[in-house]
């Protein structure tokens, strides 16, 4: 596996469950797989889970890891062709990415939307530069449309969790007071597609997900509606995707806080169990009493993100 960023690249989806249940029983039987070789972990964004989650899975294999903050102890970095170079930006990612590439044999690399434009973000115009210039395999550790690492978690979370053979799984919009990028919701939308899932998605109108991500999921406008009878209840908010609003891609369309999930809403569901990637604001996105509840698995998600990684460094590992 050259680059991890799409369901598909990890090939039979039960396969790698398996494998990572398998990892989970003991996460450092690999060691030797990774000794002498080196993971770079290039952070253009903040990040708590995604850094220490892939960095205690590199070490988990033996590798050493690089860890590098662009934002702070590196030059400012150009990311465009063409641009006379007169201002802050001392260096240009094209200089830059085949250079970090002498240094590592693996590189994971974390870049958000940036909301400038919709067609430079969903055809990940950083990601991609690593992947041609790099000369190394690349991770995606969360990009401008996909988080591979927090999907393939989510879903060993929802399999060891389930209590039916194929569970209902709901992705619901929630409100918050800033734009957020569509990575998680697309990539949760896809790995649920490729899993056996009953999956439903619910959002008010205008926050339509991209059809290649959403695919063939059920969409319900009605929230409450969409909870009934799920076993699975995964809360997560999106700025609008552009898709039927093009011209309100990555703005906030409304803070409606009836979408909030609560006791309320959770009372229609199966008993569902909460899922959220986090961080989480609470009381926006989701009321303490559910996210403190018996039935949150915020932390058993959070804890799957090292699960996730171990696999997907291991297979990467191994293709070298």
């Amino acid at each position: 596996m050259r680059v991890f960023q799409n369901v598909e690249d990890l090939g039979d989806l039960k396969a790698a469950l398996r494998e990572a249940f398998e990892v989970k029983k003991n996460r450092f039987q690999y060691q030797e797989l990774g000794r002498s070789k080196t993971a770079l972990l290039i952070f253009f964004n903040n990040s708590l889970r995604t850094r220490l989650s892939t960095q205690k899975a590199a070490m988990n294999l033996g590798m050493n890891v690089i860890v590098l903050d662009v934002n702070q102890g590196a030059w400012k970095l150009e990311t465009e062709r063409g641009v006379i170079m007169d201002g802050d930006k001392s260096e240009h990612l094209l200089e830059a990415i085949p250079v970090m590439g002498c240094y590592c044999d693996l590189i994971g690399v974390r870049s958000f939307a940036t909301f400038e434009s919709r067609k430079d973000d969903y055809e990940e115009k950083i990601l991609n530069q690593f992947i041609r210039y790099s000369g190394k395999p690349v991770f995606f550790m969360e990009s401008a449309t996909v988080h591979p690492l927090q999907s393939f978690a989510d879903l060993i979370t929802i399999e060891e969790y389930k209590r039916t053979a194929r569970p209902k799984v709901v992705l619901s919009w929630a409100p918050h007071p800033k734009a957020l990028p569509q990575a998680v919701p697309n990539s949760f939308a896809q790995w649920m597609n490729a899993a056996d899932v009953d999956f439903v998605v619910t959002h008010p109108e205008g926050y339509e997900l991209d059809p290649r991500f959403v695919g063939d999921a059920r969409v319900e406008y009605d929230q409450l509606k969409a909870f009934e009878g799920a076993d699975f209840i995964y809360a997560k908010n999106w700025s609008c995707p552009g898709v039927t609003r093009p011209a309100d891609y990555g703005k906030v369309l409304n803070k409606d806080m009836s979408w909030t999930v609560d006791a309320a809403h959770m009372a229609v569901t199966n008993n569902a169990f909460f899922m959220h990637c986090l961080p989480v604001r609470r009381n926006m996105i989701v009321t303490d009493d559910v996210i403190e509840s018996p039935q949150s698995l915020v932390i058993p998600e959070a804890a799957n993100r090292e699960i996730s990684a171990t696999v997907v460094l291991k297979r990467m590992l191994e293709a070298l």
